[in-house]
């Protein structure tokens, strides 16, 4: 019998795919990962913060005892609060340093569910690694192929994106061929405490808490002025770091001729530079330069550079674009219609049909060849 373990959160998805896997036969070991300290909480000096969350962790783990033991599964909670912060929270911080908008969860996927995480297991003797990720993964020629799930409203392959094909050797994905109301079906059926359990939204170390506060924890914010695209002063910001591309809530500017959306940001004045109309071309773009290049599956070049579609956000529907690789090793994408809103810190991921190629982080922003103020 082949040892899987399974990273278990607590929620129905990973509780779903620890029962599945003990229905194929596997012997199934579950394992928590504990990646945040409520210590973590306090601010720079050592302080507890205000509002702090509570210790969600403890009530997830309790969840994931109570499904393992109604399971007949083995399981444990792994430290992995090292690791988090020295590869997420760390890149986490430096970004918004920098004024962009990072995406911890992909940093995560990469550096402690499929690394620290992944390497625990296999030296536990595990023959696989699961998690209830939406995706697939198909192996030709002893490489694996990450695949899109059957449910594309819950599809997850642009969290995996950074994510390498040798990674993903040894990794099941159970639920990668159903659909979420048919998994919260299964786990009403098995009787799971999880089924009916609310999935976890946000980024996991800030919990319930203000966004702004939490980060302002961490780094000094600086206060400065809200101009529109003629250069007019209308209102201040409270941080550069607060905003990103394409916001409209939060600026506290209504009544004076909106809505407004942030455009782009002035780091030389510490202006947040925004736009009265939701489609003005003030927040289109029509290509980007991308660092941090991860192909899953090697694209087909014709030349330096092929054609695929690709993703600018999760859940955002597919777009034409032209990938030119460049010498240093970062990507040109060339967009075929202008996009709204494009960030810098946030992925950029490639496919081809139901096959995703890998992805980069966007580091610059073009519009007729003009990089955008921001950067």
């Amino acid at each position: 019998m082949k040892k899987v373990v399974v990273g278990m959160s607590g929620g129905v998805d990973s509780s779903v795919a620890a029962y599945l896997l003990k229905k194929q036969g596997y012997e199934v070991h579950g394992i928590f990962m504990k990646n945040w300290d409520s210590a973590l909480n306090n601010d720079v000096n050592g302080n507890p913060t205000v509002n702090a969350p509570i210790c969600q962790a403890e009530l997830d783990y309790a969840d994931v005892k109570a499904v393992s033991e109604h399971l007949g599964i083995t399981y444990e909670m792994i430290d992995f609060v090292e690791e988090y912060w020295q590869y997420v929270f760390s890149y986490f911080l430096e970004e918004y340093k920098k004024y962009r908008t990072p995406n911890p969860d992909i940093m995560c996927n990469k550096e402690i569910k499929f690394k620290a995480f992944l390497d625990y297991a296999k030296k536990s003797g595990a023959s696989y690694v699961a998690t209830g990720h939406y995706a697939k993964i198909e192996h030709c020629d002893g490489k694996a192929i990450l695949k899109r799930a059957a449910d594309t409203n819950k599809d997850q392959t642009y969290f995996l994106s950074q994510v390498s094909t040798e990674q993903f050797t040894d990794i099941l994905f159970p639920l990668g061929t159903y659909t979420k109301p048919e998994i919260r079906k299964i786990a009403e059926e098995v009787g799971l405490i999880t089924a009916n359990k609310k999935d976890s939204t946000g980024i996991c170390f800030i919990g319930e808490r203000n966004f702004k506060e939490f980060l302002s924890n961490y780094i000094p914010a600086q206060p400065g002025e809200i101009a529109d695209f003629s250069g007019n002063i209308i209102g201040t910001h409270t941080g550069l770091m607060y905003y990103t591309i394409g916001q409209r809530g939060g600026l506290n500017i209504g009544g004076k001729g909106g809505p407004w959306f942030v455009y782009g940001k002035n780091i030389a004045k510490n202006q947040l530079l925004v736009t009265n109309e939701e489609n003005s071309l003030y927040l289109y773009s029509d290509s980007l330069i991308a660092f941090e290049v991860n192909w899953i599956t090697q694209p087909v070049l014709e030349g330096d550079h092929f054609t695929c579609t690709a993703k600018f956000r999760y859940r955002q529907p597919d777009s034409n674009v032209a990938v030119k690789c460049l010498l240093d090793g970062s990507v040109e994408v060339i967009f075929e219609s202008p996009m709204r809103a494009i960030t810098p810190g946030q992925a950029v991921v490639f496919y081809q049909d139901d096959i995703c190629l890998g992805g980069a982080i966007i580091e610059q922003v073009f519009k007729a060849g003009q990089k955008i103020v921001y950067l």
